[in-house]
């Protein structure tokens, strides 16, 4: 008999027939259907709760609290000027907007732009972000460049 795609089946002993529960005595799986006797594990649609441990108080409120979230805490998007030197051609103003269209930071309107020395620049760039390193602002300006400070955006704006 040639083999082919209609007529493969897997080698005798490989597959077991799927355990009919519930069925009768004989089965060895009747009445019950092997969940033991009454309570909450023996009914259908059961599912545990995760963390449930019986009762008992579970662990993830056995245990304290710890820290605090800071409302007022700035988040910065930080650019290195390798990114600079890598992504923008010499002359070119550098804006937030700018380095979220080339993809260098998220578009967030709280986040503000913060400029760091990271790598070297070797191109006069006009760079506006909210905040400079001094390493970075050095480094921009010894490259024949400008580094202009804008307002921060204040929560809500």
């Amino acid at each position: 008999m040639a083999i082919g795609l209609n007529n493969i089946k897997a080698p005798a002993g490989a597959t077991h027939k799927k355990k009919r529960v519930g069925r009768g005595p004989g089965s060895g799986l009747g009445k019950t259907a092997g969940r033991g006797n009454k309570g909450q594990k023996s009914r259908s649609g059961f599912s545990r709760m995760r963390g449930f441990e019986g009762g008992q108080m579970p662990l993830h409120r056995r245990l304290p609290k710890r820290g605090f979230t800071n409302i007022f805490k700035k988040e910065w998007a930080e650019v290195n000027l390798a990114d600079l030197e890598k992504f923008f051609e010499p002359g070119t103003t550098v804006t937030p907007e700018a380095l979220v269209e080339r993809g260098l930071i998220r578009k967030s309107k709280q986040r503000a732009v913060v400029i760091l020395g990271q790598g070297e620049l070797n191109k006069p760039l006009t760079v506006t972000a909210h905040r400079f390193s001094a390493g970075a602002r050095q480094k921009i300006e010894a490259a024949g460049g400008k580094a202009e400070i804008i307002q921060v955006p204040k929560a809500g704006e």
